[in-house]
């Protein structure tokens, strides 16, 4: 895969987590310190698991516009541009595409024989994003939710498991280090299956 020449070269990270510390990420609590600490260790495992630079990117920013679980947003949804000049174009749409997740509509509908089909929760209409796009999806919301997990001990023993049950019919879809990751679950304890 050829990399994109709009998608920020690795040492243009500071630069990326800059602006974001200009938009109070690092003021914000998040489950393992701030929020900055956790979308810097969110693309640091999406590295790991041999990400290209655009999903890394992606997941660095993957809270700019606010989550379905982490409601405070970095920026509006007016400053999509704005973004999209710092990361690139695809690099902003995966932003938005994880942002935009309803998660109660869209996670059931992962996996068996049907393509899923995405509710967007910001303006209620569903979609069906390109393979591509669910595979960085599906990525980036493995790396958030382990690294959340295995700073939040309340959320892994409510909601671990279930991150299993979610992607597991997808799991094709993922890389090799992504869905190991994923089934021995919150810092690599679970159960080898």
């Amino acid at each position: 895969m050829t990399e994109n020449p709009s998608v920020p070269a690795p040492a243009d990270w500071c630069g990326i987590e800059d602006f974001l510390r200009s938009r109070d990420a690092a003021d914000l609590p998040h489950p393992g310190g701030t929020l900055l600490e956790h979308l810097t260790r969110v693309r640091q495992r999406l590295a790991d698991w041999g990400a290209s630079h655009e999903i890394q990117v992606a997941g660095l920013c993957h809270a700019a516009y606010g989550t379905d679980g982490f409601a405070r947003s970095l920026m509006g949804l007016g400053d999509r541009p704005v973004l999209a000049a710092l990361i690139g174009e695809r690099a902003e749409a995966l932003v938005y595409l994880y942002a935009s997740c309803d998660r109660r509509a869209t996670y059931p509908r992962l996996g068996g024989d049907r393509r899923p089909v995405f509710r967007d929760r910001f303006t209620g209409t569903d979609h069906d994003p390109a393979t591509e796009d669910l595979r960085a999806f599906l990525e980036i919301t493995a790396a958030n939710e382990l690294d959340v997990f295995e700073h939040n001990r309340e959320l892994a023993n409510r909601h671990g498991a279930g991150l299993r049950l979610v992607l597991e019919p997808v799991r094709h879809l993922l890389s090799a280090g992504a869905w190991e990751a994923v089934r021995r679950g919150p810092g690599g304890r679970g159960p080898a299956a």
